[in-house]
């Protein structure tokens, strides 16, 4: 295929090149009605926020604007299908966890480590998950995704279950053995998906780890936002193999899309992955070998422990994204809440996950040596003000206390008869909403789950520390909600 083309970028180059008019959403006309303000902001984004259909492409869609791009991205990466989503890959994930469970087909195996957007999944569709235990590095309170020989072990205990979705690389930069996890999946003719919304620069370096499509998955969800370089929300999820009806998969997607897909998103999607065709291995190598010189940089820094060979071997991962630059601060006697909010107030600088002894920094092609200079420095100057910070006192369970008994399935205990109970007395009670330390977004709560003391002194203790944890309607954490009784 002629990957020089990018057919929805050119389409809306030649849709401004013409003057084209239309009366028609979005109401600011390409910015004209839109308040100054707006637009010394803005720019040229609002020329270039046009209607989709009846805009950018005639009413039947007959330009083939987005089928084209979509079939090129295919092409690109390998996969036999791509479909575009403008509401990120929590739409997509959630589509496909409709197409190949959703009707009571026996429920998905799923790691624990998932995503809030697969739980959500779980509510939207009244799948019942069947959850494998992430692995545990007990010393450092920090998991891996599922290996092999769990997933195994899974199916052997629910072999009627429709699929398997599975988180990789997690939002640390880990990745569990696909290639292996696919097989296992394949042998009992069952699909396998693939959350890899921190992967959708695999595809276009061997040095990266193995990209989904190439390690056998059905179907594989990628943020091109997150480590590509297009807009927030943009998405793709490809297909590939017999085990997923494709049509399907596309409704189950229309159902959740907006009617009103942004253009703008789907130019950065299509303009993206020209772009990595024509110099994404120039554009990694370089990536890779900055991050290489990054943390060597940062690693010398008296306090500052950059994760690697920890985060791989028995019972660890069994690949790094490198391009992910995990550094665990607690030798320090701060937190990563600290240091992360003292980078943003003192140094303008905002670094990704962060919890109660880590941050992370994701690099991207786009990185060069001032950027990565100005992190550097940044953490030097962080770490040199400190003053003997006394560690905040935060609950830290054991695997074995973390791990919720699901009691009920997450959508009834969800959309059923709810109460609101002061935290303490949690303990006990089926729990109807989720309680999610953001970043990285991995749910301590699902609903339907038994509640435990553990659980709550873990949360309390955290969100004194400094824990973001958005999800729950209380937000001050006084009180939860579960099943009413």
């Amino acid at each position: 295929m002629d990957h020089s083309k990018a057919p929805i970028l050119d389409a809306l180059a030649d849709y401004r090149r013409l003057g084209r008019y239309g009366f028609t959403p979005p109401g600011h006309r390409q910015g004209r009605g839109a308040d100054e303000r707006v637009r010394e902001v803005l720019g040229d984004a609002l020329r270039c926020d046009v209607l989709a259909s009846g805009g950018l492409d005639d009413r039947l869609a007959r330009g083939k604007y987005l089928k084209d791009a979509e079939e090129l991205m295919a092409d690109a990466v390998g996969a036999e299908m791509a479909f575009f989503s403008t509401c990120g890959s929590s739409l997509s994930v959630k589509a496909a966890m409709m197409a190949v469970a959703g009707g009571d087909r026996g429920g998905l195996l799923l790691g624990r480590d998932s995503h809030k957007s697969i739980v959500a999944g779980l509510i939207f569709s009244g799948v019942q998950p069947h959850w494998i235990t992430p692995r545990w590095d007990a010393e450092r309170h920090f998991s891996h995704p599922p290996s092999v020989d769990q997933v195994r072990e899974s199916w052997e205990q629910h072999p009627d279950a429709a699929g398997a979705l599975i988180v990789s690389p997690s939002p640390y930069g880990t990745c569990t053995d696909l290639a292996g996890i696919a097989e296992i999946c394949h042998r009992r003719g069952k699909p396998l998906i693939v959350d890899e919304a921190w992967g959708a620069h695999l595809p276009f370096h061997s040095e990266l780890p193995t990209w989904a499509m190439d390690a056998g998955a059905d179907v594989c969800v990628v943020s091109v936002h997150k480590m590509g370089a297009g807009f927030e929300q943009g998405s793709v999820f490809h297909v590939q193999g017999d085990l997923v009806d494709y049509a399907r998969l596309s409704a189950c997607a229309d159902l959740l899309m907006t009617t009103s897909p942004n253009v703008l998103l789907y130019a950065a999607i299509d303009g993206w992955r020209r772009q990595m065709v024509q110099h994404g291995y120039e554009l990694l190598e370089d990536a890779l070998r900055r991050s290489d010189r990054a943390r060597s940089s940062l690693g010398e820094i008296d306090g500052i422990e950059v994760m690697e060979q920890e985060l791989l071997g028995v019972e660890a991962s069994h690949d790094l994204d490198r391009m992910q630059v995990l550094m665990d601060v607690s030798a320090t006697g701060a937190t990563g809440y600290d240091a992360a909010d003292w980078l943003r107030e003192h140094r303008y600088l905002d670094v990704g996950l962060n919890d109660h002894r880590r941050i992370l920094a994701t690099l991207s092609t786009a990185d060069d040596d001032t950027t990565l200079r100005a992190l550097t420095d940044g953490i030097s100057a962080w770490r040199a003000q400190l003053d003997d910070p006394e560690p905040p006192h935060i609950r830290l369970p054991s695997p074995r206390e973390l791990q919720l008994e699901t009691v009920m399935l997450p959508r009834d205990a969800f959309f059923g008869p709810v109460e609101s109970v002061p935290l303490e007395r949690a303990p006990g009670r089926i729990a109807a909403e989720q309680v999610t330390p953001y970043p990285p977004g991995i749910p301590v709560i699902v609903p339907g789950e038994l509640i435990n003391d553990t659980v709550v002194e873990y949360l309390a203790t955290g969100h004194a520390a400094g824990m973001n944890i958005p999800d729950p309607a209380d937000p001050d954490l006084h009180t939860l909600c579960v099943v009413a009784e």
